[in-house]
Parts: structure tokens; C-alpha cells; sequence
């Protein structure tokens, strides 16, 4: 096919697609069988690739494609895009609230006429800035925090509801922003798919909480190839830049008329979206939707309420950064009363001690709710929370159910208040808060069965003793198999036992046994980091060493001796000596050393002043010769704290090539920012 003919049969099967995938997606009305599509993209892709130089970036073939990314590149919004109020009162007043105050602000007489407004859905999904120009879609960007957002291009092309090219009479530069999202339907059947994976071994694999946070993930992953597994949708709600009337963009003179052009050309807008004229519309739109809610395909969490006359806008302009115009109008969260039938205490991961109240089953919220959360101590406390009590029980942010009070009127005679055990509920060890914190924690985390997973997988990760090939899932087959019940029975572990587990060849198995093996000989500082010690962290692991010289010496030391280590306070020496004061943690360690494992021991350090001692960095991008670890070690060695965020204690930014929001914080808080050079430096 000469090259003349085959962009004209280009040109004729991207129109064909674009019109045949808005009627598929878009409009829901489609005009010809799947096949049919399937065919003429099939001959869309061949076409492209025998001429390369036809290529466009309106090609529906380019909702398929895409390089995996290193980074998201930075984008400055040319208009910002700016967040609205919420409204606090969540009833029909409401509304009201929001009505008198547009009226005052407009200067309107009581008996003045009602003000337009136009009424749409508050959609629970991720905000999101298309850019075209000369009607081609050019760039799309997150949000961000309102002025620099992230150009996320590659995966919102693969959403088929977004237009890659727009009509003819579309202006020169338009910016349409909206929300992604992803339906109820299309969310349950990802996760059936992911639990799917998890069940045939697949590594690295999980379930979504809820759509928000998988249309949420899918926006902002590097391989486009994985974001096109996550079935994502967009509706339009506004614009940002757009070419000025007088330079032949349209002239606008309604918010309803611009989401009525947007819906021309080829957005979806959603089909809740009507005029409302006055508060009493408005309190019949937030209740109307209230009811249909849970009927809906998508999440909401209210509504939004906008002045239509877009010159009325302009007259009421802004309050800080958000508009005067507009507002959020969200619903209650859903409730129910059930009564409590017992109170357990969980134990977490990581040890933390969370009181759950047992409840007679109640449907809240489109699920059957058996557990809520009372938090922590005081929270079941402030709430007075009791066995046998009736309570009010909410699904907060729609995912986790907690108890929101109690109702004292029908309460059974002889009720007990709760109380916190000082004890581990599962391993028997003690149960300390520390000061200035709310929660209680097992000290017992090398020996406790709640714990047993985080403490390997701490232990044998990378900055620690190292235990290469140890992941979560094989770590969490061991535990849960019982083939592991504490730390020093990885050390014990035979091909035997690994091959048995699934998908275990022999191979894989003879290599956990020799990085195991290699793992026996690491370093002191290693070795207290891996112990997994709360507050205990690579800086405070090589300190403690550095100062004392041998393990035994640290267990032993007072918190008066613990204090004299340069990057110890009162908290991390009192977390120390109590864990080291736990049978079971001594127990674990000597059984470890029985095992093999080893490392170097030495004299306690002379006092000598370190030069960058007191002094908080924090580093970012892409340094020149030094890896981010390289240059952490190097900070730390000199007395330094090298923190993972910029605050207004930080003293030094060290940064390099692509450094992203800590360079422009660090800037907004004044911090000294250096780069490699500089650092090394002061290393000197």
C-alpha cells in the first residue's frame, strides 16, 4: 500500500474507533460486535507499524502502549487547581447554610430571586487535569498539592471513556478536569482476580481495601502495563486553562453550559448532574441522592453544590484557596445500633494492643459488621464502652467499623469498665505504654506468635542481618505452617522442611539454606537493628555499638549508662532496657548465638568529638558517585541524623539530580540545601 493510501486508511480507522469507543463506553449504546472492533484495531496496529512515521498520539492503539517509567515527571498547573470547602453541617440545612451565605456575599435582598445553581455527585476517586491542544490529548496530571502535580499521561490514555482527540470545535488549549474512578462491579472483580493470583502463589500480590485507593494505585503506577489491569472510568466536572473567547475559544456564560460542551465533546459527564434553583432544589438533590447512594455503580461521599453564572462566580471569587462558589456537601456516615457480646484485645504486627468490641451482627454500610475497633485505652474509656452495652456503631470513612457511643439508658446492671491488660494477651509478656503515646505494645517481639512474621521479616531484610530470598510470602508459609515458631528456627530449617512448603523447588530451597548459612557472620550494629527493638534504628544500632563494643555490655547497661550514648533519650533507653529485660528476648538471643551467629566485638569507643554531631539531614534525588545509603553512612559515621523528611529541624538538604517535593519544602522553610560537593565538605 502506497504511503499516501495507507494514511488515508489511517485517518478513517482512528475516526471509526474513536466513534465506535465513545458508543461502547461512553454512551453505552455500541454500534458494531466486538469482532468488528477487534478487527479494524487489529488493522489500526499493522498499518502503524509498517509506517512508523504515520504515528500520532491520538491513536487509539497508543491506550495499549506505553515504556515503563523510572519516575513521575513534575507538572506546574497552568490554572490551580484548587480544593472546595466541605460543609459541616451534614443535614438539609446544610444547604441552607451555603445559600445564605452565597446571598450575602452577593449583597441579595430577602425578597431578591433565588439563586441558579448547578448540583453533581462528589465522586470518590482521584482528581485528575487533562490537557489538550489543537484537540489532541497532550498531557494528563494528578492533583498534587494544587499548583505541581505528576504527569501520569501513559496510564490515563488507557482509560476509554477519556477522548484522545476532540471535535473540530473544540478550542485551541483546554483543560477538562474530573475524577477517575472505579465501579463497584469492576472493583469486586479485580480483587476476585487478585485473590485469584494470591492463591496460586503469585508474589507480590494483594487485595484492594476499596475502589478509591485501587483507581487511586492504578493512576500512579510506573508500568502502564499493570495499570491497564485495573478497569478505571472518568466523569468531567470542570476545566482549568481554555482559550479566551477573543481568541476563538467559546464564550461561556454558565458552569451547566460548559458540562453540556464537555458532554458534546465526548466526556462523560455524570447523569445525576441537574440545575437547582434555591436552597429547597438543593435539599431535594442532597436528599434525593442520599437515597439512591448505595444504588449507584460508584462510591460517593456527598454532593457538590456550584453557583451556575459563571460572572457571579467571578463577583464572589475566593476565600483563601477555595471558592466561594462552591461546596461539599457530604452525608452522614451510616449507623446502626447492636450490642457488645465481648471485648478482645488484638495483637498487631508490630505489637500494639487494640481493644475490639465483639458485636451481635449488624448490617452497616452494605456489609454485615460482627468487629468494630474501640481504638485504643482512653478512646474505650472516653467512650465508656462495656459488655452487654447498646451502642451506635458506624463505618468510619466507609471501611472500618468502629463504636461511635453508647447509650447509658440500657445499660445491664453490673457492667464492668474496660481495662487494658499489662499482659500480652497472646505471649504473656509484658504490655508497656510509653510516655506521651496512646497505645499499649507487647515487649515480647522476638518471642511473641502475634509478632513472629514481623520479627523474621525484619530481621532477615537487607539493612539488617540479611537473609536473601526471605520474603513475605515464604515467611508467611513457615509461620503459618508452625515450621517457625521464633527466630532461631530459621537456623534449623533443612531442605526437607523448605521443599514440602508450595512451590518450593529444590533449588530455591538449597539457596534459602546458604544464604542462611551466609547470614551467620554479620556485624554488631546489624545484629541490634535486627533484633527489631522499638525506636532502636540503623543510626541508634550503630551508635549503641560504637559506644559499648560488646552485645552483652548493651544488654546489661542502666538507662543511666544507655543515656550516655550521643543518640539515646529517655524513651529509646527505657524501650531498650525493657526489652532486654523480657526472659524471652534473652532467651532468643542466645539461642541465635548458639546457632552461629557471629560478629565482630570490641572495646567500648574513646570519647572523641564527632564533627557533624547535632546536625539533621535529609537527602534526596540522585547523587553523582554516592548511593543514598553510601552517603548515610558516611553522615552518620561523622555524628549526624540523617532523617527520611524535611521539617523545620532539619539542618542540611543534600540534594541531587530529580529531587522533588523535599527540595521545594526545604526552599519554603529556608533549610540550607547542598549538594554532593557541599556534603562531603562538611564530611571533611
Amino acid at each position: 500500500m502506497a504511503t499516501h493510501s495507507a494514511a488515508a486508511r489511517i485517518g478513517e480507522l482512528r475516526t471509526l474507533l474513536h466513534r465506535y469507543g465513545h458508543q461502547y463506553y461512553v454512551l453505552d449504546q455500541p454500534e458494531v460486535p466486538d469482532a468488528e472492533y477487534d478487527r479494524l484495531f487489529r488493522e489500526l496496529q499493522a498499518l502503524e507499524e509498517a509506517h512508523p512515521d504515520l504515528q500520532s498520539p491520538d491513536s487509539p492503539t497508543l491506550r495499549v502502549g506505553g515504556q515503563v517509567l523510572d519516575g513521575f515527571i513534575k507538572v506546574r498547573h497552568q490554572v490551580a487547581m484548587l480544593s472546595i470547602r466541605t460543609e459541616t453541617d451534614i443535614e438539609a440545612t446544610g444547604a441552607q447554610n451555603f445559600d445564605g451565605r452565597v446571598r450575602r456575599e452577593l449583597g441579595l435582598a430577602a425578597d431578591a430571586a433565588p439563586v441558579e445553581y448547578v448540583a453533581e455527585l462528589k465522586f470518590d476517586g482521584l482528581a485528575i487535569n487533562l490537557r489538550y491542544e489543537n484537540g489532541v490529548l497532550m498531557q494528563a496530571a494528578t492533583r498534587g498539592d494544587g499548583e505541581i502535580g505528576e504527569d501520569v499521561t501513559q496510564n490515563i490514555r488507557g482509560i476509554n471513556q477519556i477522548p484522545l482527540r476532540l471535535p473540530a470545535d473544540a478550542p485551541p488549549v483546554l483543560e477538562v478536569r474530573g475524577e477517575v474512578y472505579m465501579r463497584r462491579d469492576a472493583f469486586a472483580a479485580l480483587n476476585e482476580r487478585q485473590r485469584e493470583k494470591i492463591a496460586l502463589g503469585a508474589k507480590g500480590e494483594k487485595t484492594f481495601v476499596n475502589p478509591r485507593n485501587a483507581a487511586a494505585g492504578a493512576v500512579r503506577q510506573l508500568d502502564p502495563a499493570i495499570s491497564r489491569q485495573r478497569p478505571l472510568s472518568f466523569f468531567a466536572y470542570g476545566w482549568g486553562e481554555i482559550t479566551p473567547a477573543e481568541q476563538g475559544g467559546p464564550a461561556f456564560e454558565t458552569h451547566y453550559q460548559t458540562l453540556l460542551t464537555l458532554r458534546s465533546w465526548g466526556f462523560p459527564v455524570a447523569g445525576q448532574t441537574s440545575l437547582a434553583t434555591g436552597a429547597d432544589d438543593l435539599i431535594a438533590f442532597h436528599q434525593r441522592i442520599g437515597k439512591e447512594r448505595d444504588q449507584l455503580p460508584y462510591d460517593i461521599d456527598g454532593v457538590v453544590y456550584k453557583v451556575n453564572s459563571l460572572a457571579l462566580q467571578k463577583q464572589l471569587g475566593f476565600v483563601t484557596r477555595e471558592p466561594r462558589w462552591a461546596v461539599a456537601h457530604k452525608y452522614p456516615a451510616q449507623e446502626q445500633l447492636t450490642t457488645v457480646e465481648a471485648i478482645d484485645v488484638q495483637v498487631g504486627r508490630t505489637g500494639k494492643l487494640t481493644p475490639v468490641a465483639k458485636l451481635a451482627p449488624v448490617f452497616v454500610g452494605g456489609v454485615t459488621v460482627t468487629n468494630a475497633t474501640l481504638h485504643n485505652e482512653d478512646e474505650a474509656r472516653r467512650k465508656d464502652v462495656r459488655i452487654g452495652d447498646t451502642v451506635i456503631v458506624r463505618r468510619a470513612g466507609d471501611v472500618i467499623p468502629e463504636v461511635v457511643s453508647v447509650l447509658p439508658g440500657k445499660r445491664l446492671p453490673g457492667a464492668e469498665p474496660f481495662t487494658m491488660p499489662r499482659i500480652c494477651p497472646v505471649c504473656g509478656s509484658a504490655a508497656v505504654r510509653e510516655e506521651g503515646e496512646a497505645d499499649y505494645r507487647c515487649t515480647g517481639g522476638l518471642f511473641c506468635k502475634a509478632q513472629r512474621k514481623e520479627a523474621i521479616l525484619h530481621y532477615a531484610q537487607r539493612r539488617a542481618v540479611e537473609v536473601e530470598g526471605l520474603g513475605d510470602k515464604l515467611v508467611e508459609q513457615m509461620v503459618d505452617a508452625n515450621i517457625i515458631q521464633t527466630l532461631p528456627d530459621l537456623y534449623k530449617l533443612g531442605l526437607t522442611a523448605l521443599t514440602a512448603l508450595d512451590r518450593m523447588a529444590q533449588k530455591s530451597a538449597q539457596n534459602i539454606v546458604a544464604a542462611l548459612e551466609k547470614s551467620k557472620s554479620t556485624t554488631l550494629p546489624r545484629f541490634l537493628y535486627g533484633l527489631g527493638i522499638r525506636h532502636v534504628g540503623e543510626a541508634t544500632a550503630k551508635e549503641l555499638a560504637r559506644h559499648f563494643g560488646k552485645l552483652d555490655s548493651i544488654m546489661d547497661a542502666t538507662e543511666a549508662r544507655l543515656l550516655e550514648v550521643s543518640d539515646v533519650g529517655p524513651i529509646v533507653a527505657t524501650s531498650i532496657r525493657t526489652f532486654f529485660d523480657q526472659p524471652h528476648n534473652r532467651e532468643v538471643v542466645e539461642q541465635l548465638r548458639a546457632c552461629g551467629v557471629t560478629w565482630e566485638e570490641s572495646e567500648p569507643a574513646a570519647q572523641t568529638p564527632k564533627p557533624l554531631a547535632g546536625k539533621t539531614f535529609v537527602i534526596t534525588g540522585t547523587l553523582p558517585t554516592l548511593s543514598r545509603d553510601e552517603a548515610k553512612d558516611r553522615l552518620e559515621a561523622a555524628g549526624a541524623k540523617v532523617a527520611g523528611s524535611v521539617s523545620k529541624k532539619t539542618h542540611y538538604l543534600v540534594a541531587g539530580e530529580e529531587a522533588g517535593s523535599k527540595l521545594v519544602k526545604a526552599q519554603e522553610l529556608g533549610v540550607a540545601v547542598i549538594d554532593e560537593a557541599g556534603m562531603l565538605a562538611l564530611l571533611a
